[in-house]
């Protein structure tokens, strides 16, 4: 048994262990990341957005939601199951969690986050030309400078990227990773044969040799090398939990690809990949396939479930909807980790959060305190 509440890990037992001792009754700092990759305009390729023209706001409504409490925008699911900005956020609130959110390339600006390079969103990957070298390279160089100068602790990094399951693929299979069939999807079922078809048009044209920065240029988002910097400062000072699935996963394969690339060893025994029961356990993807394919770093996932909510759609995300973002995963393991939070309090915390959502969104615009 693994000794923590409501937490599992799938991968490197003994490290997920360690790593979960290292930090257990310390309070994280939340850091999100959020952006845009028009591959989320391509319709049918994501969930995450309840129209192809809706899914340019939904790392805004997500963000919205982090510092304000309300987002006009919210849910964005096309059947309207609430965004897992709900869980994210009752477990800020209700654990006093400090957080940071960061504007890595949104499509219109969120007042209260702190911008990253401007330069907009990316350009579909299909294109094969999603990015300038040159702003994934400062992307990389800010995250890793704001991550190297963090004081010493543990952080919690998520991220919102709607399309980012794609664009994840496609930076795995750029940098040499046989990762076809194993990421997940905001769908029940994964859209494989799409994000496959997408992802090939867009490296079709890659030299080969291709350095990470200019894998990320062609088939990326702007979250991912922003992460990946800030992750690897953040590992030389302290514990990192990478908060989320196979998009993570992408992240980590970079880090390993920029360790080498950039002459800037990282500790991987202070990093960990965390996100939901949802993700890790999804029949249509292969998560723990893809983390064991990576090595080192452990694939830890919440325990939470939906299945006695009292609201039905919280219940959806038993059946495969949505799954995981915003963090979501990570801070459930924050939470157990931090306070001993089991499947109770975290139910009671998040039914507590979503209905304070569905007030605001009747008209009442009740913010939690």
């Amino acid at each position: 048994m693994f000794p923590f509440p409501c937490v599992k890990a799938y991968t490197q037992l003994s490290l997920a262990r360690q790593w979960c001792e290292r930090v257990q009754g310390s309070q994280p700092l939340f850091l999100a990341c959020l952006g845009f990759t028009e591959t989320a305009l391509i319709p049918g390729i994501s969930a995450a957005g309840a129209t192809p023209s809706l899914r340019r706001y939904t790392a805004l409504a997500d963000g919205e939601l982090l510092l304000e409490g309300y987002s006009h925008r919210l849910p964005t699911s096309p059947d309207g199951y609430p965004s897992p900005v709900v869980i994210s956020r009752a477990i800020l609130t209700e654990l006093g969690i400090p957080y940071r959110v960061f504007n890595c390339g949104l499509p219109d600006p969120l007042p209260g986050a702190e911008t990253v390079v401007s330069g907009g969103i990316a350009r579909c990957l299909s294109t094969g030309q999603a990015l300038s070298v040159e702003r994934v390279g400062s992307l990389w160089q800010e995250g890793y400078d704001r991550g190297s100068h963090l004081a010493s602790g543990y952080w919690v990094i998520g991220e919102c990227v709607a399309g980012g399951t794609t664009t994840a693929l496609a930076l795995l299979l750029g940098l040499g990773w046989g990762a076809e069939g194993m990421v997940n999807s905001s769908h029940p079922v994964c859209n494989h044969a799409q994000k496959l078809a997408l992802v090939r048009q867009g490296l079709a044209n890659l030299p080969s040799g291709a350095s990470a920065l200019e894998v990320v240029a062609a088939v990326g988002d702007p979250m991912q090398p922003f992460v990946a910097g800030l992750a690897m400062g953040a590992a030389q000072r302290g514990r990192v939990l990478l908060a989320g699935g196979t998009q993570m996963l992408a992240v980590v394969a970079l880090m390993m690809r920029l360790g080498v690339e950039q002459g800037i060893p990282w500790p991987p025994e202070n990093v960990a990949v965390g996100t939901t029961r949802w993700v890790a356990e999804d029949p249509s993807g292969n998560t723990v396939a893809l983390a064991q394919l990576l090595g080192s770093v452990p694939l830890l996932a919440t325990q939470l479930s939906f299945a006695s909510s009292r609201y039905a759609p919280l219940q959806a995300y038993e059946r495969g909807y949505v799954k995981e973002g915003v963090g979501a995963g990570g801070l459930a393991i924050a939470s157990s980790l931090h306070a001993a939070w089991g499947q109770g309090e975290l139910l009671a915390a998040i039914e507590r959060s979503y209905e304070t959502l569905q007030a605001a969104s009747r008209g009442a615009m009740v913010k939690p305190s």
